[in-house]
This record gives C-alpha cells, structure tokens and sequence, in this order.
C-alpha cells in the first residue's frame, strides 16, 4: 500500500472532543431527540450508537420508539411534539422507515432548525444558496476529513460519483462552495466512460452504494480517494472502492470501514451544538 490512510475514527475523536468542550463551555445540556420506527436491527444498532456518542459528549438523549404498524400521522404527531418540546435542540428521524411510511414528508415535518441530519428541504436549500445552516452529516463529514488531513480543495478537480441528496448532491455543492473552491463533476450510473471521468479527479468520492465499483483503472496516480460507500459482501462491510488495488495507485485513500463512517455520527453531535447555540442565542 503506497497511498496515505485517512483514518475516519481519528478525525472522529478530535470532533467529539471538540464538542465536548464545546458542550461543558454552554452552560446547558443540549438535548438530541431520536425516533425509531419498527424493529430493524442495523436501524437499532446505529441510534443505539449515536446515543452512546452522545452521551459521551455531554449531550442528552430522547428517544421515541414506535412499533412499525404506527401511522403516517402518529407519526407526525410524534415529530410535532419533539418540534414542541424546548429541551430538545435536534431531532433526527432514523431512516429508511418501514413501508409504506413516507420518509421525505416525516423530514419535511421536523423543524429546520431541529433538522440535525440536514435533510430538511429549507436547509438543503441554504446549502444551494451557499449560506450558512445545517449540513447534511456524512457529506460534512467527507468535508472534515479533507480539511483534517490538510488535503487542498481549491482549483483542484474533484468528481463525486453518486447524485443522491444523501450524499452526492450535498457534496457536490459543499466541494464547490466559496472557500473550498474545486471544481466539481457529478457522475453516475448512466454517465458515458465513467472510467475516463474518475481519472481526472484529483479528489475521486464513490457514493453509489456498487461493492468494489471503483479499481485502479478509475484513479489518477496521487489522487485522493474518498469511499462512501458501505456494503455487506460474504459477512464483511466492503466500500464502493477496491482499497487494495486502488491504494496502490492513490495518493489518500478512506478504508471502509473506518473512513466515513465514523464520522457522520460525530457531524451529528457537532450539528445539535450548533442548533443548540443557534436556537438559544
């Protein structure tokens, strides 16, 4: 292996410890509200985690639990209530809901500035207008692994593969905004010699979710490589990267897992500070 490792749990110990001194410095504990719908486990373990982080910080935990025969307007009603409730600062719906469940509309329900995933429509919107609000935590999380590892941004040629409003739309503009300045390409499934494309990234992201999509022929030596992608293949997580061969080739490179991962929950402790602060100030 040749190319640079960008150890996501590192870059995610320093923002939790940020946060955590943030949190002790307020004078108040924030307040982060969960909602899980149904008996998913993976959906289960991961709010489990996210509550452990923040109990680490400092920041307290609300939970509400709802059996997955629950209705679209219970539902709502749930969020309203959080929506409501002054001691929570940020509320995150844990996606995907069970069917026939309506994600994007239970979202569109949580107040913007409670929106800590980022995925409200008017904070997405903020983002296009190039102004300051919640971000979207895995896309801020890629942001802050770059800017951890002092990998430059401005003038250079970045190409997000992946045009989901998860990840690929958001990263795109956060890649492209005033101060970090690349110049930014979105591909995806249906763009012609995608191969031809990757190759001129000096940073190349895969978030399309394809186990191993990305080989060494898609990397231009010393390019930085961020892999989103996160996928169970014969029992291990696997990227959307093959890492062996591509380290060969890149310059930095994510692993999966312990790249991106680790870092969209620590963006989520970082944005129910700032919708803590903001809410109250």
């Amino acid at each position: 292996m040749t190319a640079k490792l960008l150890d996501g749990k590192e870059v995610a110990a320093a923002v939790k410890a940020e946060v955590a001194s943030r949190v002790e410095g307020l004078g108040y504990q924030p307040g982060l509200a969960t909602v899980l719908v149904g008996d998913d486990p993976a959906s289960h373990s991961y709010v489990r985690g996210k509550h452990r982080d923040a109990a680490e910080v400092g920041i307290r935990s609300i939970h509400r639990e709802l059996d997955s025969s629950v209705g679209q307007d219970e539902l709502f009603g749930v969020v309203k209530e959080l929506n409501d409730d002054d001691e929570v600062d940020g509320i995150l719906v844990q996606l995907p809901l069970p069917e026939p469940l309506d994600g994007e509309a239970t979202v569109e329900r949580i107040d913007p500035v409670k929106d800590v995933d980022g995925l409200h429509p008017f904070n997405l919107g903020q983002l296009v207008l190039d102004r300051p609000g919640l971000r979207p935590c895995t896309p801020g999380g890629v942001m802050r692994i770059l800017d951890h590892y002092g990998i430059p941004t401005a003038g250079k040629r970045a190409v997000v593969v992946g045009r989901s409003f998860l990840v690929g739309r958001p990263l795109a503009l956060m890649l492209s905004a005033r101060g970090a300045d690349a110049t930014v390409s979105v591909a995806h499934s249906r763009t012609a010699d995608l191969a031809g494309m990757a190759r001129s990234a000096d940073i190349l992201v895969a978030a399309v979710g394809v186990p191993r999509l990305i080989t060494a022929e898609y990397i231009q030596p010393g390019a930085t490589v961020i892999d989103v992608g996160i996928n169970r293949v014969d029992e291990r997580l696997v990227g959307d990267v093959a890492f062996d061969e591509v380290a060969e080739v890149a310059g930095a490179i994510t692993p999966v897992p312990g790249g991106v991962g680790p870092m969209t929950r620590a963006m989520l402790l970082e944005n129910t500070v700032r919708a803590a602060v903001a809410r109250r100030s």
